[in-house]
C-alpha cells in the first residue's frame, strides 16, 4: 500500500504512522530526512537545498517530488510506503500527482483543537535526561520538580500556548483542504478514511488495523 496520512501537530500521528510502517511491513518517507541526506551526501540537489536553507527560503516543490519519486523506485518501497510530512498542500498533491505517484489510502487523524492544546501545554521536561512529564496526565511527584534528581522541569517553546495555536492555524489553511482534495479523488470510506484520534492509542491502533483490512485488497488508485 501506498499511504499518506495527515494529522494536525500533537496528535499522535508519529506513534500511528510507526504502527501502519511496521503492520504492512513499508517504509516511512520524511521529506525533511531525504533532504538532510542529500546535503550530508553533499550531492547537487543537496548543495542546492543547502543553498537554500542557508537563505532561509524554503525548498521548492519539483525538487522535493524529484527526491521522492527517486526514493519510491528503492527495493525497500516493493511493497509500498508511507508519507510522512508530504503532501503539506494542495499544491504539492497535485504536483505528486502530475508526477504519476499514486497514492492507495489517505488516512486522516482527527483531534479537536483544544484536546491538542490541553496535550501540548501541558508537557514539561527533564532537560538532562530527556524526561516527559504531564500536569494532567503524568505529574511530578513535587510540582515542577524531576522525581529523580529534583532538578527544575522546563516547558519547550513549541509547546506553549500560542506557539501551538499558531501552528494549528497554519495546519488549518495549507493542510486541512487535503482532506476534501483527497475524498474528490479516492472516494470516503474507500481509499480516503478519517479516523477519531483523541482516546486511548491502542483504540485509535485497532481502527486503523481495520482500514487497512479494508483498502488493502483494493488497490485503490491504481498504486500496484
Amino acid at each position: 500500500m501506498r499511504v499518506i496520512f495527515i494529522g494536525p501537530p500533537g496528535a499522535g500521528k508519529g506513534t500511528q504512522a510507526q504502527f501502519i510502517c511496521d503492520k504492512l511491513h513499508i517504509p516511512k518517507i520524511s521529506t525533511g530526512d531525504m533532504l538532510r541526506a542529500e546535503i550530508e551526501a553533499g550531492s547537487k540537489i543537496g548543495q542546492a537545498v543547502h543553498d537554500l536553507i542557508a537563505k532561509g527560503q524554503l525548498v521548492d516543490d519539483k525538487t522535493v517530488i524529484e527526491l521522492i519519486k527517486q526514493r519510491i523506485n528503492s527495493k525497500d518501497c516493493d511493497k509500498g510506503f508511507l508519507f510522512d510530512g508530504f503532501p503539506r498542500t494542495v499544491k504539492q498533491a497535485e504536483a505528486l500527482e502530475e508526477a504519476r505517484v499514486k497514492i492507495d489510502c489517505v488516512i486522516s487523524l482527527e483531534v479537536p483543537d483544544q484536546t491538542i492544546i490541553d496535550r501540548l501545554s501541558g508537557r514539561r521536561i527533564h532537560l538532562a535526561s530527556g524526561r516527559v512529564y504531564h500536569l494532567q496526565y503524568n505529574p511530578p511527584k513535587i510540582p515542577k520538580q524531576d522525581d529523580f534528581t529534583g532538578e527544575p522541569l522546563v516547558q519547550r517553546e513549541d509547546d506553549k500556548e500560542d506557539v501551538i495555536r499558531n501552528r494549528l492555524k497554519t495546519f488549518h489553511q495549507e493542510t486541512e483542504p487535503l482532506k476534501e482534495w483527497y475524498q474528490a479523488r479516492l472516494g470516503k470510506s474507500k481509499g480516503y478514511f478519517a479516523v477519531e484520534g483523541s482516546g486511548d492509542i491502542k483504540e485509535v491502533q485497532k481502527k486503523i488495523e481495520t482500514i487497512i483490512k479494508i483498502a488493502s485488497p483494493w488497490g485503490i488508485g491504481g498504486g500496484h
